[in-house]
């Protein structure tokens, strides 16, 4: 296996080793200085181009909507004792590009115009007692200002009245729902709003006034979000998941399970789609999975928590529905 994909798996060996962890911590003290989203460089993806100037898309320059993509946390080390992530760390920020985009981002490139943006995001401690009343509630604030600095950028300088895609996945879902709540939510930018993909985290049915669960595969105008599971298996804390929003990711509708011939597929790190590979059952806050028929699948049979493939498991699936969302907007407006 590529040591990347090493990588991956390792994280989420933290995660599942998470909670009662010690972590180095210091006082909050956050970088007085903002971040310019002019300057190209703090861009992992721009107008769907990286800052080399590789296109990310194929059909990127001929698309009629944009995606507004935030990536997950990737500051995780215990002996990490930073609060925030500099805003050019270059392992985070390479682990961005040629993980996060590749297995992650790609799967709205098809439909919109992809937009990623490098930002301070918070340490994974942030999250958590005792640390969350420690400096992590700042730390989360810091991280999403970024984020919405770069928002506010995309709005003022591209988007020209575009249909707009939110994707997130875990802290980048996490800041999104916020970014929903200030832009979209009664606003009059809703009107522009395809959806936003809330992934990997919890997001309650009733959390916005006027943005609501989409139950239908052309549906316009809400968000969608689940948190994957192996099946059969629970978190330890009821908390985490209880009462979230569950999207089927695979029917897209209020289907409570799926079929293999239904799954359009995972995009695995041999870089290839396996379709028909899957099934899942929607549970109360969970989307249950199953093992997935990959190649080394019994890598992932030691795995409960499907978190870190929550994009990936559903890659082709996403891409299939994130065209289908568009070509629905544009119709209707």
């Amino acid at each position: 296996m590529h040591p990347r994909n090493l990588f991956l798996l390792g994280i989420i060996l933290f995660f599942l080793n998470s909670c009662g962890v010690q972590y180095r911590s210091t006082t909050f003290s956050g970088e007085p200085t903002s971040i310019s989203y002019k300057d190209k460089q703090n861009w992992a993806v721009f107008a769907g181009k990286t800052a080399d100037g590789i296109a990310v898309s194929e059909s990127s320059d001929t698309l009629q909507a944009d995606v507004f993509y935030v990536y997950p946390t990737l500051l995780t080390d215990k002996k990490d004792s930073r609060w925030n992530a500099p805003i050019h760390d270059s392992i985070i920020n390479n682990d961005v590009k040629n993980l996060v985009v590749t297995y992650q981002a790609t799967a709205w490139a098809s439909a919109a115009r992809l937009f990623v943006p490098f930002y301070r995001q918070n340490h994974y401690r942030a999250f958590f007692e005792p640390y969350l009343n420690q400096g992590g509630k700042e730390a989360q604030e810091f991280a999403y200002n970024d984020v919405k600095a770069a928002f506010e950028y995309y709005l003022a300088h591209e988007n020209k009245d575009r249909p707009i895609i939110l994707a997130g996945h875990s802290q980048g879902a996490h800041h999104l729902k916020k970014i929903v709540h200030e832009y979209f939510d009664q606003k009059p930018l809703q009107k522009q709003l395809v959806a936003a993909y809330l992934v990997g985290t919890k997001v309650s049915a009733d959390i916005y006034s006027s943005i609501k669960p989409l139950t239908t595969p052309t549906e316009t105008g809400g968000f969608v979000s689940w948190n994957s599971y192996k099946m059969g298996k629970y978190p330890k804390y009821a908390s985490w998941y209880k009462g979230a929003v569950t999207t089927n990711p695979i029917t897209w509708d209020t289907s409570k399970n799926s079929e293999y011939s239904q799954h359009k597929g995972v995009y695995y790190y041999d870089k290839k789609i396996y379709p028909n590979s899957l099934t899942v059952d929607v549970k109360d806050g969970l989307l249950w999975v199953s093992l997935p028929k990959v190649p080394k699948r019994f890598l992932l049979s030691f795995i409960r928590d499907y978190h870190n493939f929550d994009v990936n498991l559903f890659w082709q699936d996403i891409r299939e529905n994130a065209s289908l969302r568009v070509s629905s907007f544009l119709k209707s407006n």
